[in-house]
């Protein structure tokens, strides 16, 4: 604790607004803004202890209704966060006496008002402790998705689903991969920069810099503290991306003096991208629905300077009839599950309805009718994801290729060759978390016919 600030009741205070709809990487990063004074070491606590609980949610409320006499989904909301994330420090935190992972959760249970349920916090928790050893958990003979779905703390119908999709074993490595650490990836721009000069730039200040796959010019960095710090960042020399939305601008492989349409373009990143690859020629048009994403792409051009990019507030399901066939590429990276970050952004798991599944691929479906029509004659229409569910992906561009005058085009002169496969050859690429060295995302290239 420091200047009266305790970092458990910072850490339960995000879940708390997590709860209530935040994304995670938003109310952690809001967060630590408001209370940069704390040490490095509290910093890394609060975001560990958040994230932590979050990746093992499902779990953690089975080893609770394990103990408890009151189900998990009965609880005041409060206490079961609390809880929650007692039982991740007692069984995921060896730094942390069990103990004080006790004490602090009553504690924070009678600061939060239910000084009445105390006893309740305690007991069940200095159960757990004393018996933590002899959980039972589901048997995978007996029910392999109830097993995987407890083991790696996922939906058990998302279990299903993949199962379904990819079988039980890639489903498996990717469970294992979505709990996996990985450092942040950045795109270093090779234009107007030299790589070099970049990296040496990050390491002197302090930063471990690693090779990321795929792709020469992507990186991996740790051991910051704040993002904002780094010179490399604040001059715009770095971008944060994953390699998997990287090789959206490798497909599109744009001319010099293209103009390309993105329409779904917020924070801005593959737009920058592209308009890197074109050196400061021509123009991308990125655009989003609302003036708030709108500042998010220009914050990202004014960081970045790029020239060639402008932001615009545009609805990708309305049809701008002064964008019709005029465009060499479109992007339309549309907004989806979310499924292949779950690595990053955790709570999508949670969040699944197949209501919601049915909505989105009626949007995305709506946001393709649209963007072909910006597609020149031909143009190239890239399409993708950052999910690994078959309807979104497969299944809409099948779609697509049936009610539209594009064909697919082969993806293998555009992407790195270690990625090259037989989807590849037909046109498109989906990446699946620890299967590839990437989150999961999916891209189609389109080449319009006429």
């Amino acid at each position: 604790m420091i200047n009266g600030i305790n970092d458990r009741e910072l850490a339960l205070n995000i879940l708390l607004d997590i709860e209530n709809g935040e994304h995670s990487d938003i109310a952690v990063r809001e967060t630590l803004s408001k209370h940069q004074f704390l040490p490095k070491q509290e910093r890394a606590f609060i975001t560990r202890l958040v994230e932590g609980t979050l990746e093992y949610q499902l779990q953690l409320d089975y080893i609770i209704d394990f103990y408890s006499n009151i189900s998990v989904d009965k609880m005041k909301l409060p206490i079961r966060v609390i809880l929650r994330s007692a039982v991740y420090q007692i069984f995921y935190m060896d730094s942390v006496p069990d103990s004080a992972a006790v004490n602090e959760a009553v504690r924070l249970a009678q600061k939060k008002g239910f000084f009445n349920l105390k006893s309740f916090v305690n007991g069940v928790l200095r159960s757990i402790v004393r018996e933590k050893d002899k959980v039972t958990w589901p048997l995978r003979e007996m029910d392999p998705a109830r097993h995987l779905s407890v083991r790696y703390s996922m939906p058990e119908e998302l279990v299903k689903e993949w199962i379904e999709a990819y079988g039980e074993e890639k489903t498996e490595t990717m469970l294992a991969a979505f709990l996996e650490e990985r450092p942040v990836t950045v795109r270093c721009r090779t234009y107007p920069w030299d790589p070099a000069l970049v990296r040496k730039s990050l390491e002197d200040q302090g930063v471990h810099v690693e090779q990321g796959p795929y792709l020469p010019y992507a990186l991996r960095i740790s051991g910051y503290d704040h993002l904002r710090t780094l010179d490399a960042f604040v001059k715009g020399k770095i971008q944060v991306q994953d390699v998997s939305s990287m090789l959206v601008a490798e497909a599109a492989a744009p001319e010099k003096g293209s103009y390309v349409i993105d329409v779904c373009a917020a924070p801005g990143g593959k737009s920058l991208h592209i308009a890197d690859k074109m050196e400061g020629t021509g123009m991308v048009e990125a655009r989003d629905v609302s003036e708030y994403k709108k500042g998010l792409i220009e914050e990202n051009i004014a960081r970045l300077n790029s020239i060639n990019v402008q932001a615009k507030v545009r609805d990708a399901t309305v049809f701008d009839a002064e964008s019709e066939c005029r465009a060499d590429i479109v992007l339309a990276d549309v907004p989806c599950s979310g499924y292949g970050v779950i690595g990053h952004k955790p709570e999508i798991k949670y969040r699944r309805s197949a209501a919601g599944q049915e909505e989105l691929v009626i949007l995305q479906r709506s946001i393709l009718n649209t963007a072909a029509e910006y597609v020149k004659s031909r143009g190239v229409l890239i399409y993708s994801t950052c999910t690994i569910s078959r309807a979104e992906n497969e299944e809409n561009m099948m779609w697509f290729l049936n009610s539209h005058p594009f064909r697919l085009e082969s993806l293998d002169p555009y992407l790195p060759e270690e990625l090259h496969c037989e989807s590849t050859g037909l046109g498109y690429l989906q990446m699946l978390p620890g299967i590839h060295d990437s989150d999961g995302f999916f891209i189609a290239r389109f080449r319009r016919n006429f």
